[in-house]
């Protein structure tokens, strides 16, 4: 049992549970329904330590049976037999210390999404860390400097390894964030690719040709399940934290008869929330969302997923397909007004900026190759950056794909196309499309990855390497 953070939990089983809940049909504090988010929540992780200001836990890459087709066993790639896997939660400043096994029969990381940490916990084989052997381990141990949307999931063998169920959620919380924004879900997307005798799909699936398409899935999951349910008072607000674990599935999407309010993103919140119809999130990209459930008690609303056209007839006769429902009970909330959400984020200064150019390109056919400026990542000489530096990416998109690029270990504001500022780490790039982004780099020096979060693409090419150096030091 651990206090922390105002609660009680119960661990049991390797999980953590609440103790405390509202007994069967009392309408708990939050005014939602009974057992509201019963059906769609995401396990915790134990936390191992009772510091409160720690937050520890182990946690085993392992194959395990999950069911997806009329029943049938299929055996993914899982943390702690779980896809996803456990959720981590901590807060701005705690310290995280994760003891991690590698039972897989192939090496593996972990690469921790979005966050910046030094270089050495980034995840990245070779560069950070030697790959970690099958039945081997390794510590990672780190400070969460910055509140938003994270996650976790594997840097060897991208595609493969994610594909088959290997990604989690990671949320660091600002205790200074007003309340009253929303009652909170945490939704992981993703989506698999099985076939009918409930076995995953070749990893080379479609040969060259589906590496270039990028290997979508034929079952599409919310955190690991098929259309969930959610339950939701109408006219009570709920805060949707978006994360796409998909390798190469876009997200867009839409709720017949109501709009979102975004109020963060990749980085945390945004300067001030923008209204938006249907978004999109692209692989690797996390999204911070309000939504009011408005209809009738007894009714029920489908969010679907609505194909998003993003390059060469990737929404061709594309139906939508539903994600999960969200099922209206009691009598509807009186309206309350929704707390200011604005957050002060000082444009970089790029006067003087180092400029770094990058074109994404098909390097060659046979064998088939992607790269950037012309050259696969195994023939690339890294970016060169000092601490305390800032730079202006320059990206342009010549292949008729789209590609969301992930810088690893930084975030970065979008210049062109303009844009609500935000802080970023992953950012589409659309076909001919050119994104300009500044970034500035704090001391954390060390070998950081920038790629295609497309992981077909990133494995076929398209990733470079970014050295970071102490200007001290040489």
């Amino acid at each position: 049992m651990k206090r922390s953070r105002g609660r009680v939990f119960l661990v049991v089983g390797g999980l953590v549970t609440t103790i405390g809940c509202a007994p069967e049909g009392v309408i708990p504090s939050s005014g939602q329904p009974p057992g509201w988010d019963d059906g769609i929540r995401l396990p915790a992780a134990a936390d191992i330590n009772p510091d409160p200001s720690v937050v520890e836990l182990n946690l085993e890459a392992r194959p395990a049976p999950q069911s997806y087709v009329a029943g049938r066993p299929t055996t993914m790639w899982t943390f702690d037999g779980m896809v996803p896997g456990p959720m981590i939660r901590a807060r701005v400043g705690d310290r995280v210390v994760v003891h991690f096994r590698n039972g897989l029969p192939e090496e593996t990381t972990i690469h921790w999404h979005g966050l910046r940490i030094s270089a050495a916990m980034d995840g990245m084989p070779d560069h950070s860390q030697p790959p970690i052997q099958p039945g081997g381990s390794f510590v990672y141990d780190f400070v969460v400097p910055d509140a938003s949307t994270f996650w976790y999931h594997p840097h060897v063998n991208s595609a493969v390894q994610e594909g088959n169920g290997l990604y989690g959620a990671f949320i660091v919380d600002d205790p200074s964030e007003p309340p009253g924004l929303g009652d909170e879900v945490v939704m992981v997307l993703s989506d698999l690719g099985v076939n009918d005798d409930g076995s995953l799909q070749a990893r080379d699936s479609g040969g060259d040709l589906g590496t270039l398409f990028g290997r979508e899935g034929n079952v599409l999951l919310v955190n690991g399940k098929v259309r969930p349910t959610l339950k939701a008072r109408p006219g009570l607000r709920q805060r949707w934290r978006f994360i796409n674990a998909a390798k190469a599935r876009y997200f867009q999407i839409g709720l017949e008869g109501h709009s979102f309010t975004r109020i963060g993103g990749d980085g945390g919140l945004l300067t001030a929330p923008v209204d938006v119809a249907q978004p999109v999130i692209t692989p690797g990209e996390r999204m911070d969302l309000i939504v009011t459930p408005e209809g009738d008690a007894g009714s029920e609303l489908v969010v679907k997923w609505i194909a998003f056209d993003r390059g060469f007839g990737t929404a061709y006769n594309r139906p939508p397909e539903d994600m999960f429902v969200v099922k209206l009970e009691g009598t509807r909330a009186e309206p309350s007004p929704m707390p200011l959400v604005r957050r002060d984020i000082p444009p970089l200064a790029i006067d003087g900026a180092t400029q770094i150019d990058l074109t994404l390109t098909q390097v060659s056919t046979t064998p088939f190759q992607l790269g950037i400026n012309g050259v696969a990542y195994k023939d690339s000489e890294p970016l060169m950056a000092d601490v305390g530096e800032t730079q202006v990416w320059t990206v342009t998109n010549t292949i008729v794909f789209a590609h969301p690029f992930h810088l690893h270990g930084f975030f970065f504001q979008v210049l062109s196309p303009e844009r609500p500022l935000e802080w970023k780490d992953t950012v589409d790039i659309p076909v001919d499309g050119t994104v300009r982004f500044a970034v500035r780099y704090d001391n954390r020096p060390g070998m950081w990855m920038f790629h295609c979060h497309i992981l077909d693409h990133a494995d076929a090419g398209m990733m470079g390497a970014l050295m970071v150096m102490d200007p001290h030091s040489h």
